[in-house]
């Protein structure tokens, strides 16, 4: 019954006001009782009793002939609720007006009270009697006459059975406003458990449905703070699942595509060697060259497959060597200046000779450079230009690669560095498998750098990779 997230929170709710209500019922009772009605009560009657003491006084017959004095208490008995008690100085009882105390006349009293009031002073006290659970006032006021001297004491009691059965109707109306505040606890409790739960319901149907294959699955973000943090995170693993699967699907339309062509290519060499191109040359020596060119295309992709294969484990291991900059990366930009210059491109290098030697992966960044360096020959226009730049700047070392090709979008800057992204660039069909510029970021990140990009379309593009050299420094 209680398994459920709803009831349980409607108990959370509910108990506490189970607890807390009646106490707080009991203490304002007690409250009542203590702090307000027996403090008036103790005054009502104590100035009840000054006020008798003061007419008493002026009976003198009262303190002289017992008989009068219980004839005067008789009558006294239907207009007044409390007892009184008429004693001499020293405590004697002379008349009551409970007549279960004749048996009491002529016994002394030798109490506090008496004691007080044979002093001069009025003592008021509040005690609950032993044989019953009620409690009791008692009042002793000396009674003075006319000549300024005390003729007896006047002891006046009052005694009720506890304020529950004293205040009735207070009784009635405590019990109503626990059983309207335990049913307000109750409508409230359902109402917030239902303001969560419905939420939570929401996000669970959703994830199930994500669960079956329903990759559309959304949830509104609705409730309180908490349900809809969870709710965004849920339609954000949603979306990122999407992205997983469209990155999946084109990761398989692209491999088709690059293997399908060199594959081709290479099948097609064969069958002309095999049907005699063999016997010619010239042409064996094109087919050879185009096969292993091919060869090199098909290597390049199992490259990026293996780096693709270690972004998914996560094992992006790096051989540090130390590496002298100026003389390195003129080596490393040297095949691709022939490359530029077979396209008609410009090419053009600014490259320190006072950089410093620093340690790096050179393999891994021999990929990250090439890979921007490619792309700009690749995408620049005949009659472009192409510029590789280096220098130190703060604690950074900045390779630049700069052309004057289409450029990139505002749009596809976003995406440019995502797996699998391939722009436009001008070009009716896209080229390669999207993962060049990803491997780059990669690799540059695992040394502790970034790459920028800087770009408007129609003006080129300026990337610039930032590799720190404290690491560099730390590990040379």
């Amino acid at each position: 019954m209680f398994r459920s997230l709803r009831s349980r929170l409607i108990l959370s709710q509910v108990i506490p006001l189970l607890v807390i209500i009646p106490i707080m019922g009991f203490a304002l009772v007690r409250l009542i009782e203590t702090r307000v009605l027996l403090p008036s009560l103790s005054r009502a009657l104590m100035n009840n009793a000054v006020l008798m003491a003061n007419l008493a006084g002026n009976e003198q017959d009262l303190w002289s002939n017992p008989a009068y004095a219980d004839y005067y208490l008789t009558h006294l008995r239907q207009s007044i609720s409390a007892q009184v008690m008429f004693l001499t100085p020293d405590g004697q009882l002379i008349a009551s007006s409970d007549s279960s105390d004749s048996g009491l006349l002529g016994l002394f009293f030798d109490v506090e009270g008496v004691a007080k009031a044979r002093a001069g002073q009025v003592a008021s006290y509040i005690y609950t009697n032993k044989t019953s659970p009620s409690e009791i006032i008692d009042v002793f006021v000396p009674v003075i006459n006319q000549n300024q001297r005390m003729v007896g004491i006047l002891r006046m009691s009052y005694t009720y059975n506890t304020i529950y059965s004293e205040l009735v109707q207070s009784r009635y109306v405590i019990y109503g406003i626990l059983a309207i505040g335990l049913l307000v606890g109750i409508i409230l409790g359902w109402s917030l458990a239902l303001n969560l739960s419905r939420p939570i319901g929401k996000v669970t149907q959703a994830i199930n449905e994500l669960a079956r294959g329903n990759r559309q699955a959304q949830v509104v973000a609705r409730g309180p703070e908490e349900i809809q943090l969870l709710a965004q995170s849920f339609n954000s693993l949603s979306e990122r699942l999407n992205s997983l699967e469209k990155a999946r699907r084109q990761l398989l339309a692209n491999l088709v595509h690059e293997l399908g062509r060199p594959l081709g290519a290479i099948r097609s060499a064969i069958q002309a060697l095999a049907g005699g191109a063999s016997k010619d040359p010239e042409l064996m020596q094109e087919l050879t060259s185009g096969m292993d060119d091919q060869a090199i295309r098909l290597e390049h992709l199992l490259d990026d497959l293996a780096h693709l294969h270690e972004q998914v484990l996560g094992t992006l291991e790096l051989d540090y060597q130390p590496v002298a900059m100026s003389e390195w990366i003129p080596k490393l930009l040297r095949p691709w200046q022939g490359a530029a210059e077979a396209k008609h491109l410009k090419w053009r290098t600014d490259i320190p000779s006072d950089l410093p030697v620093v340690s790096i992966d050179p393999v891994r960044i021999t990929s990250a450079v090439e890979n921007l360096v490619s792309n700009a020959i690749k995408y620049t226009p005949s009659g472009g230009e192409i510029a590789v730049s280096t220098r130190m700047e703060a604690s950074e070392i900045l390779i630049i690669v700069e052309d004057n090709g289409p450029g990139i979008g505002v749009e596809e800057q976003e995406k440019i560095f995502e797996p699998f992204y391939r722009g436009n660039q001008g070009k009716r069909f896209k080229q390669g498998m999207g993962l060049g510029l990803s491997i780059a970021c990669d690799v540059v990140e695992a040394h502790g750098g970034t790459i920028n990009l800087e770009s408007e379309p129609g003006k080129g593009s300026v990337f610039t990779i930032h590799l720190p050299l404290v690491r560099a420094e730390l590990t040379s």
